[in-house]
């Protein structure tokens, strides 16, 4: 039996591991890099094993450092979690010869699927429905539109959608590049991109004596940039025929490479409900907890045990009630879906669901790793009633920091397409993210402003802001959204006087805390300051305000035509010869950035001449840094 597991992670799952060992009564080791030191899950484990540097090339991905550190610090098994090398056959089979239990798939079943172009053509071997691969070379208008994708990993790198068929070579170009960097293999494949497809997905789980769960569907169709952002079990609207069949190709998927441990089958189902095989992640899923509430079961102890050798039930659980996922990215949907990076003053929700968490209060969400916040999980009987409560629950979230997707994940939870399950399709966020990320709601922002107004008035005076003799009004100034708030007011004897609310009350107010009446109906604002950021939250919603200054400062000014880096991160690449004094078309490509996981596309912002080239492929750079001149 295993007496002490190293997870060869970090973050959200390493917790979330680490929280199954302590009810099992296994120890635990943790490793981290130096970018990691203060991490909760290093603090939560009970030992921990520093790798040395912060980028994952040397720390999450060396697997002979992990491998020494599990003997150091006298672990006995290891755990991959998912993502860095959790599907890496050569790591398996080293962690084996190393006389520790791998709490995975054996590695040949890993080598088999590892590469997508392979694993389709075992999986048409075997019977499973899957879409015919295209010849690149050879695609003609009739083929389109194409998905371009790498062949190794995962996570939506390395993948492009191409409509024109000119566009064909530059996005394979791209592709490969992407993928070479993200996996070190730059080898690319395309497929029919289906339009309207869903994205379905079967957990299975598969003991060492022959026995295969499959443990029901999942949806996984609301995606960004090829990334999943909103996840739930069952899946909604499938017939019993279709989801019949998802489960036996799934389970013959398993059976054809000799799988043993939890594993995905992904499939792509069109509009008509035909199902095709996409690809098998040999490893845990990040939105493992949702079937995990359906089925009531833990994954991850399951894991464990069969690692250990033990037998599963001939069947799996009933399945009961609906589950929903959201994943809470620090990111800026409405700016190209930019992660941020910064200090994560609060992070808390409503009792009644489950937060899976990497980060903790005071922790800095850095450049080096996903821009995955925590996962926030809601089971109920019924899809509509888990879905209502999940959106209910991400509203009243207290998240003060970085910006986040958060304001989405409620708005996309409401929209009448997901709310109705009319709209589960990949295109979700194509066809509504503008309206998705609309200015909120201006009078709402107003009274935050003007209890945030409120609050700094009652933290500076003894009194609350309160003068016994008439006054000009007291005026400050937030920004919010882009649109500036001010707030001018007076407290006297009679109350609360603001030019721009009138009728509204102030009841009663503190540093912290200000409640207000408006047309009858109370509402309590919180407010906490870090800073010069606000943030207000209420029953209403949040808002994140930033005080401006009464005099800005006049020399805080850029060249004009100036690019700035709108996040930290590495320049991977300049467009190809690319030089000053070029001509440049609004919108053309000038370089690209890679940030947390992810590469963002620098555009010329108008059409004039490149005056300036301040960087180069391979340099690191600022938020704030000066990339590039354009000239109109």
């Amino acid at each position: 039996m295993i007496s002490s597991l190293l997870v060869a992670n970090r973050g959200e799952i390493a917790r979330r591991i680490f929280r199954t060992c302590r009810e099992l009564g296994i120890a635990t080791v943790a490793v981290y890099s130096d970018a990691d030191a203060d991490a909760p899950h290093v603090r939560e484990a009970d030992a921990a094993v520093r790798l040395p540097g912060s980028a994952p090339a040397d720390t999450y991905l060396r697997g002979d450092l992990i491998v020494k550190a599990a003997h150091v610090a006298g672990a006995d098994a290891v755990h991959p979690g998912y993502g860095f090398l959790s599907e890496n056959a050569g790591f398996a089979a080293a962690v084996a010869d190393a006389g520790l239990t791998w709490v995975g798939p054996p590695p040949a079943a890993i080598e088999a699927m590892a590469s997508k172009t392979r694993a389709k053509e075992l999986m048409a071997a075997a019977g499973v429905p899957l879409l015919a691969p295209v010849d690149p070379d050879r695609a003609t208008d009739a083929d389109l539109p194409l998905l371009v994708k790498a062949a190794a990993g995962g996570g939506g790198r390395g993948m492009r959608v191409v409509r024109d068929l000119a566009d064909l070579s530059g996005e394979l170009a791209a592709a490969r590049a992407e993928a070479a960097s993200a996996f070190g293999d730059g080898e690319v494949f395309a497929e029919p991109y289906v339009v309207g497809g869903r994205h379905v997905e079967v957990q299975v789980l598969a003991d060492a004596h022959g026995t295969v769960w499959t443990l029901g569907t999942r949806d996984c169709s609301l995606q960004r940039r090829h990334q999943k952002v909103i996840e739930e079990a069952p899946a909604p609207g499938l017939s019993d025929e279709l989801r019949a069949t998802l489960h036996t190709a799934a389970a013959d998927a398993a059976r054809t490479i000799g799988y043993r441990g939890a594993g995905t089958v992904e499939f792509l189902v069109s509009a008509t409900g035909h199902a095709h095989f996409l690809e098998m992640n040999t490893r845990l899923q990040v939105e493992h907890p949702v079937t995990e509430a359906v089925y009531g079961v833990d994954l991850v102890a399951l894991q464990l045990r069969v690692a250990e050798g033990e037998a599963l039930a001939e069947e799996p659980p009933e399945p009961r009630g609906h589950s929903v996922e959201a994943r809470l990215y620090a990111e800026d949907p409405a700016a190209g879906w930019q992660p941020q990076t910064g200090t994560l003053h609060r992070l808390s929700v409503p009792d009644g669901v489950r937060l899976d968490s990497g980060v903790a209060d005071g922790g800095v969400i850095g450049v080096h790793y996903d821009p995955m916040l925590a996962k926030v999980i809601a089971w109920a009987p019924s899809r509509a009633e888990a879905v209502r409560k999940l959106a209910g629950a991400l509203e009243r979230a207290r998240v003060h920091g970085p910006v986040t997707n958060r304001d989405l994940l409620v708005r996309s939870l409401r929209h009448p397409e997901f709310a109705t399950a009319t709209g589960l399709d990949t295109g979700f966020y194509d066809r509504n993210l503008d309206a998705l990320t609309t200015a909120p709601d201006a009078t709402a922002t107003g009274l935050c402003a003007l209890a945030a107004a409120l609050a700094d008035a009652h933290g500076r005076s003894r009194f609350g802001g309160f003068r016994n003799v008439p006054s000009q009004p007291q005026t400050k100034t937030y920004a919010c959204g882009g649109t500036e708030h001010e707030i001018r007011y007076r407290l006297g004897r009679d109350g609360l006087h603001a030019e721009d609310f009138p009728g509204v009350r102030l009841v009663r107010s503190a540093p912290g805390r200000v409640v207000l009446e408006a047309d009858g109906v109370r509402r309590e604002f919180t407010v906490a300051r870090h800073g010069d950021q606000i943030y207000v939250d209420s029953a209403a919603g949040s808002r994140t305000l930033t005080a401006l200054p009464r005099f800005p400062d006049p020399g805080a000014r850029t060249e004009p035509g100036s690019l700035l880096a709108p996040m930290p991160g590495t320049v991977v690449r300049v467009a190809d010869g690319l030089a000053e004094g070029d001509r440049v078309e609004a919108g053309a490509p000038l370089l690209w950035l890679e940030a947390m996981k992810m590469e963002h596309k620098i555009t010329a912002p108008a059409s004039g001449t490149l005056t300036a080239l301040h960087v180069k492929a391979g340099q690191q750079v600022e938020v704030g840094t000066p990339l590039a001149v354009v000239t109109v």
